[in-house]
Order: structure tokens, then C-alpha cells, then sequence
């Protein structure tokens, strides 16, 4: 283990930050991915000392980048009285460690930078349970790092953590019993909201998930809405834990409106993972508010970024309502008008001046009720499959067995109509609407 230098204790840390750009990336997507990680710094409760953008054409094993720029850096780290060294990239272990060899300076990772963000953030015992599995999991391998997160100068435990974080310098054993019981904790934490979504969908009420890239307005909207109290600053992943309000539309239909986690380029696979369960939301709900930020530069990256991440979770079929938000900001009416193009059907709004709420509430109605169609269905009592699929996605009022068939009255999503349009008996369907985007 090598010989710490002696740092001041004090509430801010200094950083240097190093953007990558691989032989992909142009020079602008690196510049914006450095701010990016600039705001994720921020947000973290770092001071930023100085910061650069290094082409990577072909990376190493040892350090990722080659030992004569990592001296470069070192140089400029130590110029900008910097403690640690920021990386907006992935590290492997050993590269972590060969790092801090080379520098004598912590250095972190894009990964580690959002797991400490998420660590400050969560609040319930569910965000808690997965913030500390993610934490355990990236830190198993790393038992042997000569920096421990500067806790010593800190101490506290973990990167910027409180009291009762797992220690990276626990045994290997305590630390592999401490990942074993968080995902005990973590399934019995599912199985309760499992029941919890059940006794839900035992009322027909339609229910929409607001996904959408961090930052880009999901709690402003939750709150203009519902009148709730959700944190909505203007930081990068102001909200981690899923917040459901219900509303009352235009067509006097109640909606149950949930506020989820933000989606984020390069968004680490062990997040995706740890927060299935907050992300969850997204998979039950009815249809999708996707929150964009139309005034942000980077806004049809930011697009591609939560298409990508929705078919990652499987959700991509599900039906959309884009919200094109911070409409007051929007300087550029082309890249506007590309936006709108590329993200239909969608409804221009600002949560900041009320423009747009009106025609909001009433897209929002005209999915709401094209969401759930009233059916009758005569389905042969040995197709499992269907009648389990009717009870596990739909809303059953009655069920009763004539002769060799099973007659259901539901409400069913209307998604899943075709799968049992032949067994739905003639002139027993009230599907309401269709869903607008089949009109766009």
C-alpha cells in the first residue's frame, strides 16, 4: 500500500475532471458528456478545480489511457490543488488502483460519482436497501484499493456517505454476507410492493409512469398536476424513489401519475439492475409521459437516450405521450419543430409558466380512457394462459363457468385486445378511444 499524503480535512473536495473521447464520439458529444459530468460533480457536492477532454484511440489495460498522459494529468491535478481525480468513464479495478499508484491522488469513476449521488439521495428503506447493494457490489473488488474513498480525511464511511456505510476494507466474507442480505431485504421490499401495485389494480384506475432524462422537468410536472410537494431541483437526479399522486381529469377520470428515477447517457448496466424495482413503475404503468427538456442543446440525444433505456427495460411498445418541456427557454425553433417530429404525439408545455397545461390534462384524458376497454369474454375453460393474462393485466367485475367455457366480464388495457378478440362476445365492448399515437 502506498504512502497517503496528509490532505486538510474540510466540507468541499476539489476535483479534476477528465472527459474521454473514443474514435466514435465527435468533438461536441465529448464536450457534452464532459458537462454532463460537470453537473454530476455538482450535484455529488464537489468543487471543480479543472477539468480536460483526452482522445482515446485505443485503450489500455493498465490505465485506460497512456502512461505519459497520465503524467500529464497528474501535472495538471496537482497545479489545480486537486484531491481527486474524476473519470467520465468506466475504470476496472486494477486500472483504479494502477491510477492511484501513479498519482498519489483518489481517483473515481463515472459510475462511482452516481452511486455516491444516489447514496445522498435515497430516502425510503427500498432506495436505501438498493443504493447499498450497487455500493457493495462495485466495491467487492476493490477491497484492496490503497484509497478507501477518503474516508480517513472525512470520516465518515464510503466516498461521501454517512455513518453505517459498508466499509470498503471489510473482509471479502463480510462483505459478500452484507450483498447476500440486502438482496434478501431487496425481494421482500418487492414482494410488498407487488402487493401493494395488486391491491391497486384492484380499482380500474388507469395508471402513467413520467420517464424521461434526469433534469428534464418529470417532478415540476408531477407537482403542477397533482399539487404534491416533490423535490424538483435543478440538479441531476433530484428524485430516486417513485412517487404515485392521483389526479382527476378533464373527463372526470381518476389517473394514478407516478414520478420516476432520471434516465442518463451512458447509464451504468448495475443501476439498471439495483433499481429494477423503482423502475418497475415504467413496466406496470398503462402508458409512458415522457418529460423532454425542448430548450436543452443536447435534447434529441437526451431522446435517443430514454428510447434506448426503454427497450432495455422492455417498455419501448408501450403507448407514449411526449411532453416537450421548458417550452419558456426553447431559443432554436428548428431543432424544436426536429423534436417534435421525432417525438410524436407530444404536447409543448412549461411547468415554470402553466403554457400548455390545459391541452396536458386533456391529452392526458384521451389516453386515460383509451386505456382500458370493457369486454365480456367466452373463453374456453382450458385456455389458462388467457384467462390467467385477463386477471393478471386487467380488472375482472365477474367471472362465472357455462358449460366448457369461462365468461369473464373485465376491463382489460386495450394493448391486449387482440389477444383475445375472437373470444370477445359481439356488441360487449366499450373500448372508449383509441390511443393517439395510432392516429399520428
Amino acid at each position: 500500500m502506498i504512502e497517503q499524503p496528509v490532505i486538510e480535512k474540510k466540507d468541499i473536495l476539489t476535483a479534476y475532471l477528465v472527459g474521454i473521447r473514443r474514435k466514435e464520439d465527435s468533438q461536441r458529444e465529448a464536450e457534452e458528456h464532459l458537462e454532463e459530468l460537470m453537473r454530476l460533480c455538482e450535484t455529488m457536492g464537489l468543487d471543480l478545480g479543472g477539468s480536460e477532454i483526452v482522445s482515446l484511440s485505443q485503450p489500455t489495460s493498465a490505465l485506460l489511457l497512456g502512461r505519459g498522459k497520465v503524467e500529464e494529468i497528474k501535472a495538471a491535478a496537482e497545479m489545480a490543488e486537486a484531491e481527486l481525480i474524476v473519470l467520465d468513464d468506466e475504470l476496472s479495478p486494477a486500472q483504479q488502483r494502477n491510477w492511484e499508484k501513479e498519482t498519489d491522488l483518489a481517483v473515481i469513476d463515472r459510475l462511482e460519482v452516481i452511486l455516491d449521488i444516489f447514496a445522498q439521495r435515497a430516502q425510503t428503506r427500498e432506495a436505501r436497501l438498493q443504493v447499498q447493494l450497487a455500493r457493495l457490489e462495485y466495491s467487492l473488488p476493490r477491497l484492496k484499493r490503497a484509497w478507501t474513498h477518503l474516508e480517513r480525511q472525512r470520516g465518515g464511511g464510503g466516498f461521501m456517505g454517512g455513518a453505517g456505510e459498508a466499509q470498503i476494507e471489510v473482509d471479502r466474507r463480510l462483505v459478500r454476507d452484507a450483498i447476500a442480505r440486502c438482496k434478501r431485504e431487496i425481494k421482500e421490499v418487492r414482494r410488498q410492493r407487488a402487493t401493494q401495485r395488486k391491491s391497486r389494480k384492484g380499482r380500474p384506475t388507469p395508471t402513467a409512469a413520467l420517464i424521461g432524462y434526469t433534469n428534464s422537468g418529470k417532478s415540476s410536472v408531477l407537482n403542477r398536476l397533482t399539487g404534491a410537494n416533490v423535490l424538483a431541483e435543478d440538479k441531476l437526479f433530484a428524485t430516486l424513489d417513485p412517487t404515485t399522486r392521483r389526479i382527476i381529469l378533464p373527463n372526470n377520470q381518476p389517473l394514478l401519475l407516478t414520478d420516476t428515477v432520471g434516465f442518463i447517457r451512458k447509464l451504468p448496466h448495475q443501476l439498471v439492475d439495483a433499481f429494477m424495482a423503482t423502475l418497475e413503475e415504467s413496466q406496470q404503468a398503462d402508458f409512458l409521459l415522457h418529460v423532454l427538456d425542448a430548450s436543452h442543446p443536447a435534447a434529441l440525444d437526451h431522446l435517443r437516450t430514454t428510447f434506448g433505456v426503454m427497450k432495455e427495460l422492455g417498455i419501448e411498445s408501450k403507448p407514449v405521450l411526449h411532453v416537450l418541456n421548458k417550452m419558456d427557454r426553447v431559443e432554436d425553433p428548428l431543432a424544436l419543430a426536429e423534436l417534435r417530429r421525432l417525438a410524436m404525439p407530444n404536447v409543448c408545455t412549461s411547468m415554470l409558466t402553466g403554457e400548455g397545461q390545459q391541452e396536458l390534462m386533456d391529452r392526458l384524458a384521451e389516453f386515460a380512457s383509451g386505456g382500458l376497454a370493457g369486454v365480456r369474454l367466452r373463453l374456453p375453460a382450458g385456455r389458462g394462459d388467457l384467462i390467467g393474462m385477463v386477471h393478471r393485466e386487467g380488472h375482472v367485475q365477474s367471472i362465472r363457468y357455462v358449460d366448457t367455457h369461462c365468461v369473464l366480464d373485465a376491463e382489460l388495457p386495450v394493448r391486449f385486445l387482440d389477444k383475445v378478440r375472437p373470444f370477445i362476445e359481439e356488441g360487449m365492448t366499450s373500448p372508449g378511444r383509441e390511443h393517439p399515437e395510432a392516429e399520428s
